[in-house]
């Protein structure tokens, strides 16, 4: 390519303070960015949220921080940071919150002050402790390395940009090891397939792409270009290359680079699997005690990484920061404005807030395969995760960008057949349980998301997941069926109403296809009528693997695993095994699922053996003691729920499904964030998973609850006496006001826009209003329990009666 020495001055304005456009408040000072990254362990990241501490915009498309080695293989760090690990790198593509093998780690540069004794293609030999703790704010991250380096970055949305400080007399390098990535071990790591480099002749400029396969959604190979550019002129540029070393790097030791000076440098042929890792050195002169780099990122051309370095149009990296912490208060945290003496809280709340709008990432126009004009994200990591919290939480504060989100999923079925449900590198994969792409659209639907969003496939996209069986991919964790995209057991649920043992997950597979199936009625109410009876009927399939006989901790009827013949497998509700993807139910045992109908509570509660009974049976679910299974890194205290996993997420609210037991939701959610969130480092409890465990804490904090796929909300409590919620860019808000919060949790009064409430719930026109007003909950608290919950109950919808 052209390198194109881009004139920027003045393309983009950035500020040149942290003064806060439109706000009073500068909300990023509530922001602590390592929250989550640790485990209960301290200093290692055992266990821990696996957040992603560095630079980035709001769904940015890039998200600039350190790699750290990691050698305690038996979990990984995917989001390319560990407390303890040496750095390796400093990567323009990440991941946040997320479990598994990991992603990404790609697009790299390593300051070096020596290549004494170094190979090039083995970072066990450069790789560089810290001497002290790394410093992270909103849109900015440093650290110290122990050969005497500052790294310090920041980010725009496609562009990341370097400083690098160098202490005197010693060398001043920057590596670029095009075949960086994430190392893990198994059969979902990723690996380096090809690429090529080139760079100017003065070497200030240098681009090309990287090829790069597998990771945790699998997925053959995929390029990513880039272009970066020094702010100093090297004194030397050498590019070199390599035998592959596929995939973990501590192989490489035996393999040495060949340098070259010439200006461009190809891994081997176009799409050959096994080419030549390949990269570049720069050396810079012994005045250059400080160099700064950009790098643009674009998965669609080496030109557009360039032209993205426009969006940084000057070597200040302050001016960036303070441009990323203006997005980040303007567009995400003023959204919600808190009020409270209580500054742990709010930095518990802000910092929740941030890590719900890491993922997905915003690749509008970066679609390298198909350009249709609607908006792209990429990066659903995974929806089985989200759809319960996060895009409920988007819907009411960025119904834009969750109107992005949904067409963007719609655009994917058009082209690939079905909607994402773990979707990376621009490829389906990884389906935990059911279609859950279902419940997002349905959660738009039904709470009146427009704004483009073609309805008409919207739906046709859900009857893809309902009616085509996707092909076997014939995955090693399971084999039964599809771990891709779509149903993977549909033929069963077809057949049967249910998902036999004969399928990976069976359990748990037949409550989410349920609530699935559900959500399609939803959708059919307005685009196909004729539709209705078929998917809420359906719904009631986990209704067919109901045990009336089963017992456990003197309780009867649970979810069984069932065979056609309706006789179900011998099996303990207590456990799940390794509770993975061959397991009866993935994540969660049948004790937790057996609560996961939130469509149909009436016929719940009635197989439980009515209202007394279930809330004696919600109680043991909080019960110390009493769980019997280790679901890797996701699980968390001693009771059967789990407040490491999602399928526990709800069932501490159910209580409002029971008349005048409100109070007991509210004791349960101050308990749990109490008990398992913090603003420590281990302040979640595991996995983020893409801000699934951070947007949970945002709705406990606020006192409301989102019933996913229905217009609904669970009333719990405020942890704060005022809270201003903007919905959207319409102009008007939800005011959340809470009086008596310093004399106790319990709520003593309701009251719904001046109106005086006695359900325990209200709906999304309640604080939505059709007219575009504002609305007002108001709570008077107080410390002994009062009933006030007295009307009916939160809906059942989908209630059928077998």
């Amino acid at each position: 390519m052209k390198f194109l020495h881009i004139a920027v001055a003045g393309v983009l304005a950035l500020a040149a303070s942290g003064t806060v456009t439109g706000n009073t408040t500068d909300w990023t000072q509530y922001v602590n960015m390592f929250i989550g990254t640790e485990g209960p362990v301290p200093g290692t990241a055992y266990n821990a949220g696996n957040v992603f501490p560095g630079a980035a915009l709001p769904f940015g498309a890039v998200k600039v921080g350190i790699d750290t080695t990691r050698w305690n293989v038996s979990f990984s760090a995917n989001a390319g940071f560990t407390p303890d690990g040496n750095v390796t790198a400093v990567t323009m593509l990440h991941e946040s919150g997320t479990g598994g093998a990991p992603t990404y780690g790609l697009i790299p540069q390593m300051p070096l002050t020596t290549i004494e004794g170094v190979n090039v293609l083995d970072n066990l030999t450069y790789m560089q402790p810290r001497i002290a703790e790394d410093v992270a704010s909103v849109g900015y991250y440093k650290t110290q390395l122990q050969n005497g380096v500052t790294a310090e970055m920041s980010a725009s949305m496609h562009a990341g940009i370097m400083k690098y400080e160098y202490p005197k007399d010693t060398g001043r390098y920057v590596l670029v090891d095009l075949s960086h990535l994430l190392p893990s071990t198994g059969k979902k790591e990723q690996a380096w397939s090809n690429g090529e480099l080139e760079r100017s002749e003065d070497g200030t400029w240098y681009s090309g792409y990287g090829v790069y396969r597998e990771g945790w959604a699998w997925g053959g190979n995929y390029r990513v270009y880039f272009c970066g550019h020094f702010d100093t002129t090297p004194s030397s540029a050498q590019l070199f290359s390599g035998k592959a070393t596929d995939p973990y790097w501590p192989n490489a030791t035996d393999v040495r680079p060949t340098f070259t000076n010439k200006t461009s440098i190809k891994g081997g042929t176009v799409e050959y699997q096994y080419a030549d890792r390949i990269g570049a050195l720069f050396e810079f002169p012994p005045n250059a005690t400080t160099v700064k780099s950009k790098v643009g990122v674009s998965w669609v051309s080496a030109d557009k990484a360039c032209q993205f370095l426009e969006e940084i149009p000057s070597w200040d990296i302050e001016a960036v920061k303070a441009e990323a912490q203006n997005q980040w208060n303007t567009e995400v945290l003023s959204k919600v404005e808190a009020s409270t003496s209580n500054e742990t809280q709010l930095e518990m709340f802000y910092t929740a807030m941030y890590h719900s709008h890491l993922l997905p990432s915003n690749r509008t126009g970066e679609n390298p395969y198909w350009d249709s004009g609607e908006p792209y994200y990429d990066d659903f990591y995974t929806l089985w995760d989200t759809f319960r919290c996060l895009h409920p939480l988007l819907t009411l504060i960025q119904p834009k960008a969750q109107i992005e989100i949904v067409r963007a999923m719609i655009d994917i079925w058009r082209y690939e057949r079905f909607m994402p449900e773990g979707r990376s590198h621009n490829h389906n994969g990884r389906v935990q349980g059911g279609s859950n792409s279902d419940n997002v659209l349905a959660d738009a639907y039904v709470k009146g998301l427009q704004g483009g969003i073609n309805w008409t496939d919207g739906y046709a996209a859900m009857k893809t997941n309902a009616e085509v069986l996707p092909y076997n991919n014939f995955d090693f964790e399971d084999p039964t069926g599809s771990t891709k995209e779509g149903r993977g057991a549909l033929q069963d649920w077809k057949e049967y109403g249910y998902v036999t043992p004969a399928r990976g997950r069976c359990l748990s597979k037949t409550v989410e296809y349920s609530l699935n199936d559900f959500s399609l009625s939803q959708v059919a109410k307005g685009e196909a009528p004729e539709d209705i009876a078929l998917y809420r009927n359906r719904s009631a399939g986990w209704q067919k693997t109901w045990a009336t006989d089963v017992t456990s901790l003197n309780y009867t009827g649970f979810l069984a695993p069932t065979y056609p013949n309706g006789s179900y497998q011998d099996y303990d509700p207590l456990s799940c095994g390794e509770c993975e993807w061959g397991s009866i139910s993935y994540e969660g045992v049948p004790w937790e699922y057996s609560w996961t109908t939130p469509f149909d509570m009436e016929t719940l509660i009635s197989l439980m053996g009515g209202p007394e009974t279930t809330e004696a049976r919600l109680d043991t679910m909080f019960t110390l003691g009493l769980t019997q299974s280790d679901q890797g890194g996701n699980s968390a205290g001693s009771t059967i729920f789990n407040p490491g996993n999602e399928p526990s997420f709800m069932t501490p609210f159910l209580y409002n499904y029971l008349p005048q037991r409100q109070h007991k939701s509210v004791r349960r959610s101050r308990e749990l964030v109490d008990q398992y969130y913090n603003a420590g480092r281990s302040g979640i409890p595991g996995n983020d998973d893409a801000g699934s465990m951070s947007s949970w804490l945002v709705w406990n904090m606020i006192g409301l609850y989102p019933v996913v796929t229905q217009p609904v909300y669970l009333v719990l409590a405020p942890r704060f006496e005022d809270v201003t919620v903007r919905l959207g860019d319409s102009g008007s808000v939800l005011r959340i006001k809470a009086t008596g919060l310093e004399d106790g949790m319990y709520v003593q009064s309701f009251k719904v826009n001046g109106q005086s409430w006695d359900r325990s719930w209200v709906s999304h026109e309640d604080i939505v209003r059709p007219g575009g007003e504002d609305s007002l909950l108001e709570f008077e608290m107080g410390s002994e329990v009062a009933i006030w919950d007295t009307g009916e109950v939160p809906p059942s919808p989908g209630h059928v009666k077998l």
